[in-house]
Parts: structure tokens; C-alpha cells; sequence
């Protein structure tokens, strides 16, 4: 074990590991997943929620200790933090109020100076709010009380990550890994190197960090990060068997699910596809999963049940705006292709004020095609390109704005390039580019 954790530290140096899901990204790790079973002890720092199933029984616990001893700071702190995993799990926004509530009972019980574990977990209630300075705030006072908690660094990266300074969230995450390493700092240093461009080196070193990962939930999360990386390259056959190996270590695995859908669409097997999008919008109805189900019964001529799916794409919104969560992003892409142009070109100039990142700027030039102004769009597709990330829908994007302006050699390159990654296309999608290629 000490040798393999010197190699991987050692390829941590050279390369940087891959994927994760920002600001929706678990918290769990080795230390979530086998040490959350007990509520943490009276001056405890800031604890991780167990990773996959534990989660459930570890919230009884605490609420059940907090029942007997309700001055217990870390407890509370811990609670609020566990609610907003749950939120994340569950796309439940009224979780965060009382997370946020749990996280207030924690810091009038011990002040913020020596609590690092309630300004941590109100860093990620933010980040799931989707208030991405604040929680960048957050975590580093939550840091400067303890230098070493797992959580207020894994989110002082998602924050510099969502707020596009890809710079300094490359050398939080190397930080991070320094400090404590485990999934989650490896994860976030191998997203950080995906965005950009060195996917080689971000697939070796999370190879390695795969090979380490004890916990189902951790082999699950490592093992579709690798099927993430395969389906967006195009290699739908190995993503399929990582998605397998995911869903093998922890059923029902939300992640896992919805890229296999992905792939199963991508290869025509709608029956698959379909039922793996609902499995996932069941438990996760978000707008992204609602709109890529409704193309795939759009695929099959199932229009009635695809509006069915459209149409609701604003309610999972209304009531998560209601919670203090910022939506635009999540809602503008949708809208674009199917819902009110006006209102996803609004969302998405709102969002773009908030922060420059690839993909607000992705968003931001699809809801100006999608409302005819092109000529201002397409400086925003080639800025989403400018780090070297990679990805298929963006070139979709910008193939389809290229072809608006008459710019036809640019844009039949860019199409040839995403169908050759067609497993992360979706529907919509691919059907446009296929037709454009013939």
C-alpha cells in the first residue's frame, strides 16, 4: 500500500487526474464513505458525508444524537453539510433551507473562528446555490481555521473552477491532493487538467486513482469518470464497460446511469436508453436529464410524451429559485433548443455577468444563435475553445454558428470533428450534424 500510494503520488506530480462533476461533484472519498458512521465528536473539524449508500443512516444517526445532545456544534455542522449531499442526490432545493438552518445552529453554538466545519459546509450549501464567490469565500475562512479540511478544499476548487480562473484551481487542487489526498482532490485535479485539454494525462493519473479507491461508492465514482472520459472521446464500447463496472460497485449509480443512456442512444438502442434517462430523472428530475429524455422520445416519435418532459423543465427551476439557487445555466441550454429563446438568451447573459467560464460562454453563443445573432456568438464559441477543452456539443455549437454566417469550410470541419465523438452528442444533436454531413 505504501508503494502504490508513492507511485500515485508521484504520477500526481507529473500528470493530473480526471473528472468529476462540478458543483454537483460528491463530497465522498475514503473518509466519507468508511469512517461516517458515527456523529463526529464535540470540537471535530469539518466532516465529509458518507459517499453512496451510507448517507441515509448516517443523517438518522445524527438527528437521532442531536435529539439527546442538541449543544453539539460539529453535529449540527455536520448535519447541515449532510443535507446539502442530500440535496445534491436528491435535486431536492427545499433541502437547502434546512441545511442552511443546521449550519446556523452549529455557528451560534461555536463561533465561526473555531468552526471550521459550519463555514465549510455553508461553503458548499453556497456552491450548490450556485453562488460561486461565496462559496470560494467561505471555504478559505473555513481553511484559515484548519488548513487541512477535506471539504473547504475540495469546494475552494469547485469555486475556481465555476468561476473559469482555471489557474488557480489547478494549483488549489494540487494543494488539495498536498494536504489530503484521496477521490475527492484527485477527481478535482484531473477535471481541472480536462478543461484544459491534457485528457491523456488526466486519464492516466485517474486510472491510478481508480486502482486505489477502496469503497464501492469510490469505485463507482472513479470508474464513470473513466467512462466519462471514453464517451466523450468517442469510444462508446470501453465507456459502456466502465459504466458496468460503476453500476456493478454501487446499482443504481445516478452518474453511471445516465452516460450508459448516453452511449445506448448514440447506438440506436432506444428501449435501453430511454429506460436509463427515466431511471435517472425519477430520482434526479433536473433540466438537462428532463430535456435529453424528451429528444430520445422525440427520436422514436414519442412527440406527446417528449413535450410531456419539455414542458416541465421550468418547474424543478421555479422551486429551486425559491431556495436562493441560481438556475440560469442549468435552464438556458434547455430553453434554447426547448423552451423561450428570449428567456434562455436572458438566462445566460445573466450568467455570463456572474462568471467567464467555458461553459457560460458555450451557453451564452448557442442562446445568441438560437435568436439569430450570430455575429455576436461567435466569438463566444471559439473563447469556450480557447483553454483546449474539448467537447462535442461545443463544436456542435459552433459548427452550427459558422454554417449561419457562411463560414461553410469552418463549420464542415467542426461537424466532422463532434460526429467523430458522437457518443457525447445528444440527440438533437447528432440527427442535425448527421443531416449536415451528407
Amino acid at each position: 500500500m505504501r508503494l502504490r500510494r508513492t507511485l500515485l503520488v508521484l504520477a500526481l506530480a507529473v500528470v493530473i487526474t480526471a473528472g468529476a462533476w462540478v458543483a454537483g461533484r460528491p463530497f465522498g472519498g475514503p473518509s466519507g464513505g468508511e469512517s461516517g458512521g458515527a456523529p463526529p465528536p464535540r470540537g471535530a473539524s469539518a466532516v465529509v458525508p458518507p459517499s453512496g449508500q451510507g448517507l441515509g443512516p448516517y443523517l438518522a444517526r445524527l438527528r437521532a444524537h442531536l435529539a439527546e445532545q442538541p449543544r453539539d456544534a460539529a453535529a449540527w455542522a455536520a448535519l447541515g453539510t449532510g443535507r446539502v449531499e442530500e440535496a445534491r442526490r436528491t435535486a431536492d432545493p427545499e433541502l437547502y433551507g434546512q441545511a442552511e438552518a443546521a449550519l446556523g445552529r452549529s455557528l451560534k453554538l461555536r463561533p465561526a473562528r473555531a468552526n471550521d466545519g459550519a463555514l465549510a459546509g455553508q461553503a458548499a450549501l453556497a456552491a450548490a446555490r450556485h453562488d460561486f464567490p461565496a462559496a470560494l469565500r467561505l471555504a478559505r475562512r473555513s481553511l484559515a481555521v484548519n488548513a487541512y479540511g477535506e471539504l473547504a478544499l475540495a469546494i475552494r476548487v469547485d469555486a475556481l473552477v465555476e468561476l473559469g480562473r482555471y489557474g488557480p484551481a489547478r494549483t488549489a487542487a494540487r494543494q488539495a491532493d498536498a494536504r489530503r489526498p484521496g477521490i475527492p482532490a484527485f477527481t478535482r485535479l484531473a477535471y481541472v487538467e480536462e478543461l484544459r485539454g491534457a485528457r491523456g494525462a488526466a486519464r492516466r493519473a485517474l486510472e491510478l486513482a481508480h486502482s486505489s479507491a477502496v469503497s464501492p461508492a469510490d469505485r463507482a465514482q472513479t470508474a464513470t469518470a473513466l467512462g466519462e472520459l471514453d464517451r466523450a472521446e468517442g469510444k462508446g464500447a470501453a465507456a459502456l464497460r466502465r459504466y458496468a463496472e460503476a453500476l456493478h460497485a454501487e446499482p443504481g449509480h445516478l452518474p453511471a446511469l445516465l452516460g450508459r443512456g448516453q452511449v445506448r442512444a448514440a447506438q440506436g438502442r432506444w428501449r435501453g436508453a430511454v429506460a436509463d434517462l427515466r431511471a435517472v430523472v425519477a430520482r434526479q428530475p433536473l433540466p438537462a436529464p428532463r430535456a435529453l429524455l424528451g429528444e430520445m422520445y422525440d427520436a422514436r416519435g414519442r412527440h406527446d410524451a417528449a413535450r410531456q418532459q419539455y414542458d416541465s423543465l421550468g418547474a424543478w427551476a421555479k422551486v429551486a429559485r425559491a431556495q436562493r439557487v441560481r438556475t440560469d445555466l442549468d435552464t438556458a441550454l434547455a430553453d434554447a433548443d426547448h423552451g423561450d429563446r428570449r428567456t434562455a438568451l436572458r438566462a445566460a447573459r445573466a450568467e455570463w455577468s456572474r462568471r467567464h467560464t467555458v461553459h457560460t460562454a458555450d451557453a451564452l453563443a448557442w442562446a445568441l444563435h438560437r435568436r439569430g445573432q450570430d455575429e455576436r456568438a461567435l466569438p463566444l464559441a471559439r473563447r469556450a475553445a480557447a483553454p483546449g477543452y474539448r467537447n462535442a456539443m461545443f463544436l456542435y455549437h459552433r459548427a452550427e454558428i459558422e454554417r449561419a454566417l457562411g463560414r461553410d469550410a469552418d463549420a464542415a470541419r467542426h461537424t466532422r470533428q463532434a460526429l467523430r465523438l458522437r457518443t457525447a452528442l445528444t440527440p438533437q444533436a447528432r440527427t442535425a450534424l448527421e443531416a449536415r454531413a451528407r
